[in-house]
């Protein structure tokens, strides 16, 4: 896939495959700690290791540099410390569609080049949007480290030149694309917005979709786009990493000569973000183009930079994933009830969400489940976990964290988000031994403290069935036109 087309979104829909990806984890990690020695509880900050330097260009560019021979490739990460909350209310998807301009050529690298210098020499290229970031990499065979350097400085420096207005409409009518591919017209597609624009309020920077609405992205004019990227494209706004097969020096030498001449930008004024919490609970009904009802449970919960995230996320993990986790067994083996359960803890830098997602199985309806599901979280608020789960869901999560570092793009990303969002690009330590030290007494008191009445429950249900909605309280109608049939996105 190209980075023009479908950009690989880190939203909440795509991380609603976690629990898949992590049931083999879990599986492998399980046995493994059922194998380990006795031992302290939780990680030490040293386990894993990621050698690396940091400098920053006179320019504010801060570059993050880890040499690895293990094998002859390396990966180039440029992340800029812009997303959606960057945005306002009526100018939103400008983050998500700036991903796409960000490939059709720059002043010196014509449309095509920067494919051809990666994908065209066995290497790969892509780029992500999130509420938070948005970043920018390349894995290439090592002798291409040079050319994927000055392909990714003169789109930072010299992006403009060579955007107009002919390009703008042609990667706006993409982006429109998109989101009829996966938002308007994907089964339970709206959830993600529906969810959001109910837990915020609409001033909040959370509150929209990253990828923004039809309206805002036809309304955007050139000089709209182009001042966004003078704002937030700049040295001053971003970071580099080099991973792999490279030899320090000669990298700094093409970091200097290709990236410390572009100016700096103005000081970045970043959102004010306050905190949620609702008073009470919000039940809606949205009818879609589905088959089977699905509903969704969201609370308010905490970001990046609180340390209660940690815990979330293996309250996560003892309530879904394998068929020892607590909704699992209950829901999907021993009554037969579900056809599947996810939950998790979606933590953006300065908010988050812990979701329960239950599909049902034929002949069971969403009111059965909601009631089971609060019955067994209402149990384990008053009971705790139990340490064998404790030990299984940390097991699980260090396997997952390890594996995210298996590859060279992994670790640069991993060095990035801890400089962006935590002024330390060596916080995945930190993050490491955090994950590791989480006790039963952690999970009891995070699912006590966010798991409460003030939530959001949605029973997504296929169009002209609102009665199989759940229904222990009374419900409104979200809103919205069916969703027309789904278009095909080049």
């Amino acid at each position: 896939m190209t980075a023009a087309g479908i950009s690989k979104e880190k939203t909440r829909v795509l991380k609603q495959s976690r629990d898949i990806v992590l049931l083999a984890c879990f599986v492998l990690a399980a046995t493994a700690a059922a194998q380990r020695p006795p031992g302290p509880a939780g990680g030490t900050a040293d386990a894993i290791r990621i050698p690396f330097e940091s400098y920053t260009l006179p320019n504010g560019l801060t570059v993050l540099l880890s040499p690895d021979h293990t094998t002859p490739t390396v990966a180039v990460n440029v992340w800029y410390h812009v997303g959606s909350k960057n945005e306002v209310p009526g100018r939103t998807g400008f983050a998500h569609l700036f991903e796409h301009i960000m490939f059709t050529g720059s002043g010196h690298v014509p449309y095509g080049l920067h494919d051809k210098l990666t994908e065209g020499v066995g290497g790969n290229n892509n780029g992500t949007t999130s509420n938070d970031r948005t970043t920018y990499f390349e894995t290439v065979p090592s002798n291409y480290l040079e050319s994927a350097l000055w392909t990714e400085s003169d789109r930072m420096g010299f992006l403009l030149d060579a955007l107009d207005i002919a390009k703008l409409n042609a990667q706006r009518d993409v982006v429109k694309n998109e989101r009829r591919q996966s938002v308007d017209n994907q089964p339970y597609g709206r959830v993600n917005e529906i969810l959001a624009k109910t837990t915020y309020p609409p001033s909040h920077p959370y509150s929209w979709d990253v990828i923004g609405s039809m309206d805002d992205l036809s309304a955007a004019s050139e000089e709209d786009v182009k001042n966004f990227f003078r704002v937030y494209y700049a040295p001053n706004n971003a970071f580099l990493a080099i991973v792999g097969d490279f030899e320090p020096a000669q990298a700094k030498a093409w970091v200097t000569k290709y990236f410390g001449d572009i100016a700096r930008g103005k000081p970045v004024t970043r959102p004010t973000v306050a905190p949620v919490t609702l008073g009470s609970e919000q039940r809606l009904v949205y009818e879609d183009r589905v088959q089977v009802p699905r509903l969704y449970i969201e609370w308010p919960s905490v970001g990046e930079k609180n340390d209660d995230n940690f815990a979330l996320d293996v309250l996560g993990a003892i309530l879904s994933g394998p068929r020892t986790a607590r909704l699992t067994k209950a829901l999907v083996y021993d009554q037969q009830a579900a056809a599947s359960v996810s939950v998790y803890q979606g933590s953006n830098e300065d908010v988050g969400d812990f979701l329960v997602m239950i599909t049902p199985r034929p002949g069971h309806s969403l009111t059965d489940l909601e009631t089971a599901a609060d019955g067994i979280i209402e149990k384990l608020k008053t009971d705790g976990p139990t340490a064998e789960e404790i030990k299984k869901a940390t097991a699980g999560e260090e396997l997952a964290f390890v594996g995210s570092l298996e590859s060279n793009l992994g670790k640069a990303m991993q060095l990035c988000d801890g400089a962006g969002f935590h002024g330390d690009a060596g916080y995945f330590r930190t993050s490491y031994q955090k994950s590791l030290a989480v006790t039963a007494a952690d999970v009891k008191r995070v699912a006590n403290k966010y798991l409460t009445k003030g939530r959001v429950v949605l029973s997504v249900v296929p169009l002209g069935k609102t009665d199989q909605a759940s229904k222990p309280a009374e419900s409104k109608k979200v809103s919205g036109e069916p969703m027309p049939r789904p278009e095909v996105e080049r």
